[in-house]
Formats: C-alpha cells, structure tokens, sequence
C-alpha cells in the first residue's frame, strides 16, 4: 500500500523525492550565487569599457553585448558545451549564465553611471582625481547604490532559469525531479515539490528586493 490519498497525491514519494530534490537546490543555489557574482563583476566591466574613449574598446564590446542578448541561453548552455566538453558542466553552467546576464547587466550599471549627476565628474576632475580614483571612490559608490534592486531582480530572473542547466546534465533541482519522476513514475510529486521550492524561495527574495527598491528610492 502506498501513501497516496483521495487527492491522488503519493505522499510517500513526496517523502522519498525531497532529499534529491533539496541536494539539487543546492547545486541551484550555487549555480545562481556564482552566476550572480560573475555577472555582477563582469557586467561592471563591460559597462565602465563601454566608456572607453577609443571605438577599437567600444565597438567590440557593443557586438559582443548584443550578440549575447540576442542569443537563447538555452543556444548558448548547448554551444559552449560542445565546444568545452572537457571542462564540468556546472563550471560551464555558471560561467554561460554569468556571461548571459553580464550583457543585461551592464546596461544596468550603464543608467546608475549616467544617474550620477555631472557635478560629481567635475568636481573630481577639479580635484585632479586620477580616473581610477574617481571611480573607486566617486562615481561607483553612488551607481552601484542606484543600481543595487535591479541586479537583485536579474538574480532572481537567474534563479529562475536554472533549469535549462539540466541540457548540459547539470544535476540542479529540475534535473533531479525529472530523474526521480522517470524512475518511480511520479513526475506529479516530483515537478509539484520542485515547484514549491521554488517558489518558497524567490517570493520572500522578491519581496526584499522590493522593499530595497522603495527604500533606495526614499
């Protein structure tokens, strides 16, 4: 006898499937802390060369932004596995989403450098600030500040499109579901627990990140 009831819900398999799929998450939470910090640091990077005097800087930064952007992340996950069969697929995995949403990112820290009123540049130029002052010390401090619930609200968004990192066999938390509901014929339980996952994780990050968004807006 199996733990199902009138509901049709097999509670038992429920029980079973929650260690795997709690051990995927893991692997999820990973893949999306890692992703986040690349495409934080990278995105930052592509935003401040984005402003490089010389086009030989810009103009290829701009192709390859917009090449990624008008790429699927799925086209891009299945790519460069294929063409890094060698190297693990979570590394994969995390590095594609980082590049992925660096190219979002970066327009991001784009409009927090440009909300930094004129002033500020000019001050730090009477001052006779180097560059690299100016931005540590000046300008990113108050882009950063500006820009903080939006890449809170990509690393949701990241959060969220992990399951296409099971195409590569990336064992996240999707991939676990599926494997379990194969093996026990419970996709039900499986895809239902995964879900609920999920969401109990991004509302209360959501709901933060909202909060941030009123209270840097104030």
């Amino acid at each position: 006898m199996n733990g199902s009831t009138a509901s049709g819900v097999d509670w038992d398999a429920v029980g079973k499937a929650l260690p795997l799929l709690l051990e995927g998450f893991r692997v999820t939470l990973l893949a999306t802390v890692l992703g986040t910090l690349v495409a934080a640091v990278l995105g930052l990077a592509v935003a401040i060369a984005g402003r490089a005097p010389s086009r030989f800087v810009t103009v290829p930064v701009r192709v390859l932004t917009e090449f990624v952007r008008s790429t699927p992340l799925l086209v891009q996950l299945v790519g460069a596995a294929a063409l890094f069969p060698s190297v693990e697929p979570l590394t994969t995995g995390i590095v594609v989403l980082g590049i992925h949403y660096a190219a979002y990112t970066s327009e991001v820290y784009r409009a927090g450098i440009d909300s930094v009123p004129k002033g500020q540049w000019e001050a730090c130029r009477a001052l006779s600030l180097t560059p690299r002052r100016t931005w540590q010390a000046v300008i990113l401090p108050q882009a950063v500040r500006n820009v903080l619930p939006a890449l809170g609200n990509y690393a949701i968004s990241m959060f969220k499109e992990t399951p296409f990192l099971a195409v590569i066999t990336v064992q996240e938390m999707v991939f676990e579901a599926r494997k379990y509901g194969a093996d026990h014929f419970a996709y039900t339980e499986a895809f239902t627990l995964a879900g609920l996952i999920f969401l109990i994780a991004s509302c209360p990050t959501s709901l933060l990140m909202r909060k941030l968004e009123k209270r840097l807006g104030h």
